[in-house]
């Protein structure tokens, strides 16, 4: 059985992050304090040999990989593997918009003021489902078309022919790790937290499937 040792870090802080505006596959730069997210990550990580890294072709997320994997001092590999499969949820019109705001929007016709409400009693599944629905041009990604995606990001993980034991690194985004912990974390972690910029989540993958170990540390 092949076992590889993924090491998901969130992408250093953006200026959308501090002004509340959902960002999928838009994008904004990173702040001063997420430069400092990802040197932080890199430290952390300067010790572990990865053998491979991935992370979306958005810049936030290329900027922090590319620093994290500067910083390593264990022969690991130095540049990324970029996809799409590895982009954060796909907003539709509500790119940009206030989170408040676009969650709102999904969750009232239902009963739900917020993305908290609307995870507790049902899931970020769910949300993503609503916020399709509330988009007027219907191009925020529902939950099969996310993860029909992100899948696909799996597999090149899976399929890139890694030595068994490998640690590899992914540099993700907060949306994604809340799904990936929802579906696979065995319902453990509290998936209303939203995972800290520059945090660190641990995933293993095995030929039987991936579990959690650890989330948002």
């Amino acid at each position: 059985m092949t076992k590889l040792n993924l090491y998901l870090v969130r992408h250093g802080q953006t200026y959308f992050n501090i002004y509340n505006k959902l960002q999928g596959w838009s994008n904004s730069p990173l702040t001063e304090k997420g430069k400092e997210n990802a040197v932080a990550a890199g430290k952390r990580l300067q010790n572990i040999h990865f053998t491979a890294a991935f992370c979306s072709d958005t810049t936030r997320a290329m900027e922090t990989i590319q620093k994290i994997l500067d910083l390593n001092q264990a022969d690991s590999v130095t540049k990324p593997d970029t996809a799409p499969y590895f982009r954060e949820e796909f907003y539709g019109s509500y790119e940009g918009t206030n989170m408040d705001i676009a969650w709102y929007n999904a969750g009232a016709p239902h009963g739900y003021k917020n993305f908290h409400d609307i995870v507790t009693a049902h899931s970020i599944g769910t949300a993503k489902d609503w916020l399709k629905d509330a988009d007027p041009f219907h191009d925020a990604e529902n939950n099969q078309e996310y993860w029909a995606r992100v899948d696909k990001g799996i597999a090149l993980i899976r399929n890139a022919g890694l030595p068994d034991g490998s640690n590899v690194l992914w540099v993700s985004h907060g949306n994604t790790l809340l799904s990936l912990v929802e579906r696979f974390g065995g319902g453990k972690y509290d998936v209303t937290v939203r995972p800290d910029n520059g945090s660190l989540t641990q995933m293993q993958l095995t030929d039987d499937g991936i579990k959690i170990i650890s989330y948002n540390k």
